[in-house]
């Protein structure tokens, strides 16, 4: 029995649905040897599962560690949390706060690996910035491997998948659309692999919310820019909070507790 192939294609088989995976590894809907391999070959990405010897310990101690990863690019960018920054916020950002993550990113990507979502507004420009200064950037979906989700950001999709130094990660195998509950779940996935969050604009309900609860669970630095929308700002609920106030990449830095200073 090839325990691997089989576990890939229980992933395949229930679109990469966590609980419908979990209930299938205790049933005996198991596929057999050859079905198993069938489905596997037809896939065209890498594939990382919680079998194999490269997936990183310090996964399998998270909430929920993902069974398989549908991957292209640079896989070893998930060994060290340590080395990635996490950069998420609102998928409509104001002219100040969209320069401001630019000029942070900008700075910071010289040695941190820059994890989003590939969402629209501060995800997107958390990953274009990294891709545009020569840093290194984790795309997270919350759609298939091969599917591009919001299609505004394919240019930066096919920058990621077209270059060998960044990485596309999903836990949804090709053809799955996007769906609402599949975003809260990759969010765990971008507080997973980050040493520390950086919220640089958020409405108080908003995915940021997720990701930054995901990381005060995770024991993540949480970091925030203050905000000047006084009453709506969820940066200024989770600076109330705790969260570390940040205002440019030395603060940041600081946080991140790096020995190096620019």
């Amino acid at each position: 029995m090839n325990k691997r192939e089989i576990l890939i294609a229980i992933a395949v088989k229930n679109g990469g649905d966590y609980q419908k995976i979990l209930a299938d590894l205790y049933s005996s809907h198991i596929p057999e040897d050859e079905e198993a391999h069938l489905i596997c070959s037809k896939l065209k990405c890498n594939v990382l599962t919680f079998l194999d010897p490269e997936y990183p310990e310090y996964l399998k101690h998270l909430f929920r560690p993902p069974f398989v990863l549908f991957y292209h690019g640079d896989i070893s960018l998930i060994e060290k949390p340590i080395n990635c920054l996490a950069v998420v916020g609102t998928r409509e950002p104001s002219g100040i706060y969209a320069s401001a993550t630019e000029e942070i990113v900008k700075e910071c990507c010289k040695d941190y690996i820059i994890v989003s979502g590939l969402a629209k507004g501060i995800d997107r420009i958390a990953h274009k910035t990294a891709i545009n200064n020569g840093g290194r950037t984790i795309a997270i979906l919350g759609s298939g491997i091969n599917v591009c989700y919001p299609i505004e950001n394919e240019d930066i999709y096919k920058d990621i998948i077209n270059s060998k130094k960044h990485l596309l990660i999903s836990e949804y195998p090709p053809n799955s659309p996007p769906d609402s509950t599949h975003f809260p779940f990759r969010n765990r996935l971008i507080a997973m692999f980050s040493k520390g969050i950086l919220v640089t604009e958020s409405t108080i309900r908003s995915g940021s919310s997720i990701t930054v609860n995901f990381g005060l669970d995770f024991g993540r630095d949480i970091m925030c820019l203050p905000s000047s929308n006084f009453n709506q700002s969820g940066c200024n609920q989770f600076l109330k909070q705790g969260a570390a106030c940040v205002e440019n990449a030395i603060d940041v830095y600081n946080v991140m507790d790096t020995k190096k200073l620019l």
